[in-house]
């Protein structure tokens, strides 16, 4: 990204007033909402890598999301349960939230703590010690699909152990999907630290992929190779996220992220701009294939489309980003915090 385009646009959120305190939730001036907003059900591993809550944070903002409930994903599910809450209540809203599965379903897992938890308070944690039933997330998810058939997207953006399991449990309910919208795997050559895998991927390789096999509705993939495009270091974070009260809970959670890392990318949050602004990125279709192998499980391999071969029987075709326009994306981010934001209580 342009970094003087960057900097502009730091210097137009740090320019909002920030006389509001956090208990002073904001609402959006905007244009008017679409006459149907998108139904959303917004399955996450809110706690680990901060741009959950980036993502999520966003999505409380936007008139155009009906959010109909969240579920958590990987270790420690209550805990992520519990900082979506959070986000919640300085929101000014209340959904339905349930913590899923924990562990994958074939190896050990590798993401047992919802390490952004310590930001809460005891009385946030209060019972997030406890057993939970995680296929209550699961029955959620079917139900609230069924509710409002054709209508719902499902944006997955964790792990995708709770959307397999779902698939699995309830073989037709993809069909009744609107869309399903991820962000995992890798489609290009684009170069990553980690090579060809990615994290939400590799979590849970069996679970990767099942829903892509299983999926019957369309899907759009927002892969490492365009979110890593997407970044800034802790200093932006700390003058861009000052300036509304969601923004700053979200800053003071990433504390914990910027102790051992330079950067906040904007992995999930680029999926969840999309879904107002999808012209942030370029797409191509093609099919996904999941790597089981030894040493490559939950690797992704895109083969584009060619409609000359197409034959009956194949998967349905997945399309994927293949370009991302980072100055649009930041535009559209922040917008949704900045001056058209008044008090609810002016």
């Amino acid at each position: 990204m342009n970094l003087t385009r960057r900097r502009l646009i730091i210097q137009s959120a740090v320019a909002l007033t920030t006389s509001l305190t956090l208990n002073t939730p904001l609402r959006l001036i905007a244009n008017p909402p679409a006459a149907s907003p998108t139904k959303l059900l917004f399955d996450t591993d809110i706690g680990s890598d901060i741009d959950d809550a980036v993502a999520l944070a966003y999505l409380l903002m936007q008139p155009s999301i009906d959010l109909l409930g969240i579920t958590t994903v990987t270790g420690e599910a209550r805990r992520r349960a519990a900082l979506a809450n959070r986000l919640l209540e300085l929101a000014g809203q209340t959904l339905p939230i349930f913590p899923g599965f924990e562990a994958p379903r074939e190896i050990k897992t590798r993401q047992p703590i919802a390490q952004q938890a310590v930001k809460l308070s005891p009385a946030q944690l209060l019972g997030t010690d406890q057993p939970h039933n995680p296929e209550a997330a699961i029955d959620f998810m079917a139900d609230s699909i069924r509710t409002h058939p054709f209508e719902v997207t499902l944006l997955a953006v964790g792990p995708f152990t709770n959307v397999a399991r779902l698939f699995e449990k309830y073989p037709d309910i993809s069909q009744q999907l609107k869309a399903l919208v991820i962000m995992g795997g890798k489609y290009s050559d684009y170069p990553t630290p980690w090579g060809p895998s990615e994290w939400n991927g590799i979590i849970d390789p069996a679970a990767t992929a099942l829903m892509f096999a299983k999926a019957e509705c369309p899907v759009r993939a927002f892969g490492l190779d365009m979110t890593w495009q997407v970044s800034m270091d802790a200093q932006q974070v700390s003058r861009a996220f000052a300036t509304h009260p969601l923004l700053r809970e979200v800053r003071r959670w990433s504390e914990v992220w910027f102790a051992e890392r330079d950067a906040l990318h904007f992995h999930d949050p680029l999926a969840a701009v999309s879904l107002i602004d999808p012209s942030v990125c370029t797409f191509k279709q093609g099919q996904v294939a999941v790597d089981l192998s030894l040493g490559r499980e939950g690797f992704t391999e895109f083969v584009a489309a060619n409609p000359q071969k197409a034959t009956a029987g194949e998967r349905p075709l997945v399309e994927v980003a293949a370009s991302v326009n980072a100055d649009q994306f930041f535009d559209r981010y922040f917008a949704s915090f900045m001056p058209r934001a008044i008090s609810s209580l002016s």
